[in-house]
């Protein structure tokens, strides 16, 4: 229950799932590779912790799950349901203990063919996915994040002013000049 609850929290937060749709063709590179490297850590972990083949797509679905109720947690808060995805874990999963019992449980074949078959098949999946959102772009504008309370806010770096005051440039100075300084008094002694 452990490793599934954490790897799943892990596997979803990986790749920003939920707003993968925000810019999502120029994230959809990134997305793909954390979601293939995220399934196959967890599955292959699971996996070989029972040593029974099935539990990958065990586990994909159990993170299916789990995300469904995100999504309907941030339909609650008023995104549109078309906008939340749910990214497609299983049918990769299903790939990737086919491998395990085809390769007689060896765990190395497990990793090495299973997880190049979950990495060439998820973005495929997904990209499915990603084609029946509507109009992604749009979306991200017209529904934007939820805005950090004040106490929360980044500041904001005051960029230029600090390097013209005095004691930037002699912190500045100090540090580039202590190496020769520090090499000569050495020398000396």
């Amino acid at each position: 229950v452990v490793v599934a609850v954490n790897s799943t929290l892990l596997t979803i937060n990986a790749g920003d799932y939920i707003f993968y749709t925000d810019w999502a063709w120029t994230s959809f590179v990134v997305f793909s590779v954390s979601q293939s490297t995220m399934l196959v850590v967890g599955a292959i972990y699971y996996m070989l912790f029972t040593g029974v083949p099935g539990t990958a797509t065990y586990y994909a679905t159990i993170m299916t799950i789990y995300t469904w109720v995100a999504k309907g947690a941030w339909f609650a808060l008023g995104y549109p349901y078309d906008f939340i995805v749910t990214p497609v874990w299983i049918p990769s999963a299903m790939l990737l203990d086919l491998t395990y019992w085809a390769t007689r449980r060896n765990k190395h074949a497990a990793i090495i063919i299973g997880g190049t078959l979950v990495g060439l098949s998820l973005p495929i999946f997904n990209m499915i996915n990603l084609l029946l959102v509507r109009d992604p772009l749009e979306m991200a504008f017209k529904y934007p994040r939820p805005t950090l309370p004040p106490y929360m806010t980044p500041i904001e770096p005051q960029v230029g002013k600090f390097y013209n005051s005095p004691v930037a440039l002699g912190s500045g100075a100090g540090a580039v000049l202590s190496v020769p300084i520090a090499a000569l008094g050495a020398k000396l002694n």
